[in-house]
């Protein structure tokens, strides 16, 4: 009776043993992901950046010859890119958090996600989800700050599309900072005042 105990013990044991080693397998949740790389869309043509190489280009100035291309196109000189990489907003998380959820931070979001989205969102919730989440965790990532690279950093999907053709479009309405923030934010601050 002593050996069948030990017996049963044993396949007991092994058994258990089996159901984790296979659940990790079957079940297995993924880590989530990061942005890796941001592909630039303009018209029919585009381009990548890697995340990581314009992190390095806003920490030390140095760029791959890809990147120096992508960013000489732009007709700003290195140091005023790299000021508004580096450019830190201090946000703590619980007021974030509110504020991507409120009715202001929805219409925001939800213009802002026909310029930066995950590939292949066919739907402005799936952009509004990836943004909320890339807010969150750069701010995490920032530890309560958040700048662009950490913006993009915090993005939940390996490649960000930036559509230049709807920043365009965007651009072409505002004449200044101020009228974008009014653009972007319209309909609810006129329900605030």
């Amino acid at each position: 009776m002593q050996t069948s105990k030990m017996n049963y013990k044993k396949f007991f044991i092994i058994k258990i043993f089996f159901i984790l080693i296979s659940s990790q397998l079957i079940f297995k949740v993924s880590k989530a992901n990061a942005a890796e790389e941001i592909k630039i869309i303009y018209s029919i043509f585009s381009r990548t950046i890697k995340v990581n190489s314009l992190r390095t280009f806003a920490e030390s100035g140095n760029s791959t010859k890809k990147l120096k291309r992508i960013l000489k196109a732009t007709g700003s000189p290195d140091n005023e890119i790299r000021s508004v990489l580096n450019k830190d907003f201090e946000v703590p998380i619980t007021i974030a958090s509110k504020l991507v959820y409120s009715e202001i931070g929805n219409v925001f979001l939800t213009r802002l996600s026909s310029i930066i989205h995950p590939p292949r969102a066919d739907d402005e919730k799936t952009g509004v989800l990836a943004l909320r989440a890339s807010v969150i965790q750069g701010i995490n990532i920032g530890n309560g700050k958040i700048n662009l690279i950490n913006f993009f950093e915090g993005y939940p999907t390996k490649t960000v599309i930036l559509d230049v053709n709807a920043l365009s479009k965007v651009m072409n309405k505002v004449e200044s900072i101020s009228e974008l923030l009014d653009f972007f934010t319209n309909s609810p601050l006129k329900k605030l005042k």
